[in-house]
């Protein structure tokens, strides 16, 4: 499958980036098939250049945009889209442990309402509670 993605170029902390149409399965800075344009997100606003119509030939051949580069297409009017949330979440392979395990939630005391305090209806009467009588413990008397 491919894509048109991000490949990271510059130097530490002042990177730009040029926009590759690739294998999903290789790596940006490897081999790739063609550069279709450029990003430098540290101008102020940043300054993306695209070559649209090579960008249109891959997409009519079936490439697929990483989710930036989507959005990157849509700012410059060559695809008619909404835009997509990109986020870098970085999800733990890690379990907790028993020692790390997650507090238990926190659980807020239910606000008391005030109710009206509910009388017995007069043709129903509680009946008092009735307790079991004392039994003593049977003996059994031994013939001799």
């Amino acid at each position: 499958m491919l894509r048109i993605r991000l490949g990271r170029l510059g130097k530490k902390k002042h990177v730009t980036y040029r926009i590759i149409v690739s294998e999903k399965a290789k790596d940006t800075h490897g081999d790739f098939l063609e550069q279709v344009g450029t990003y430098d997100p540290h101008t102020s606003p940043a300054t993306a250049i695209l070559n649209a119509e090579r960008i249109s030939y891959w997409l009519s051949k079936g490439a697929q945009p990483s989710g930036v580069v989507h959005n990157l297409l849509v700012d410059k009017g060559i695809i008619k889209a909404e835009k997509i949330s990109v986020a870098n979440i970085k999800k733990s392979k890690e379990e907790p442990t028993v020692a790390e395990a997650p507090k238990p939630a926190v659980v807020k005391p239910e606000e008391k309402k005030e109710t009206p305090p509910v009388e017995p209806k007069p043709e129903e009467k509680t009946a008092p509670e009735i307790l079991p009588e004392k039994t003593e413990p049977k003996t059994e008397e031994k013939a001799s």
